[in-house]
């Protein structure tokens, strides 16, 4: 699973949230990598530019190799962030890939903003891209209000009932990828067999 997603301001409350997500669901097995605030910052996204950065490159990488998604996002004037969207703009150099964008993987998205009206918009805004690259979005979506809940110094969230939410929604996404795993495909014995004889 990796989770995409914070501010470039270091530890965020966003990216904290994010924390909370992949330690769920490492707990429950899963592999997880973060990619935070500080790794999304790359130059804007242009379709017709073949060179990306080191940090574009490795956050398609990680995307396709993904079988779960979660995305963070703090409420910027009612939406997504453009650090947070720009990342996710560079998913369209998958859209050739062998599952396109997030093709048959679960997404949860969580927002954070000071108040719900923001919170609440931000989250439909991450669940209407994840709709438009193909993903699956998770039942449960999680909103932090910032105004009333934050993060204690060992990671959990000082709203129980949101701590609950962010493990609930990294349940969901883990309970997605192992019922729906992509089938990883053969290996060709000859060619490996072959390069090895080559010295390969």
């Amino acid at each position: 699973m990796v989770g995409i997603g914070g501010s470039p301001r270091p530890d965020s409350t966003a990216e904290r949230a994010l924390r909370v997500v992949l330690g769920a669901a490492e707990r429950q097995g899963a592999e997880v990598s973060l990619i935070g605030g500080a790794e999304l910052v790359m130059p804007l996204y242009d379709p017709r530019t073949e060179i990306r950065s080191s940090r574009a490159l490795r956050l398609v990488s990680e995307v396709a190799a993904a079988d779960g998604l979660v995305l963070a996002s703090p409420a910027y004037h009612g939406s997504i962030s453009g650090l947070v969207k720009n990342a996710l703009d560079h998913v369209e150099e998958l859209r050739d890939d062998a599952r396109p964008y997030f093709s048959g993987r679960a997404v949860g998205s969580l927002s954070v903003a000071q108040g719900w009206q923001g919170g609440v918009s931000t989250l439909a805004a991450l669940r209407d891209v994840t709709h438009a690259l193909r993903g699956w979005p998770t039942p449960l979506g999680v909103v932090v209000n910032s105004a009333s809940a934050g993060f204690g110094p060992d990671g959990r969230c000082t709203d129980p009932h949101i701590q609950s939410q962010l493990e609930t929604m990294a349940a969901q996404v883990v309970d997605f990828a192992r019922t729906h795993a992509f089938p990883v495909p053969a290996r060709d014995t000859a060619a490996v067999e072959a390069l090895s004889s080559a010295g390969g």
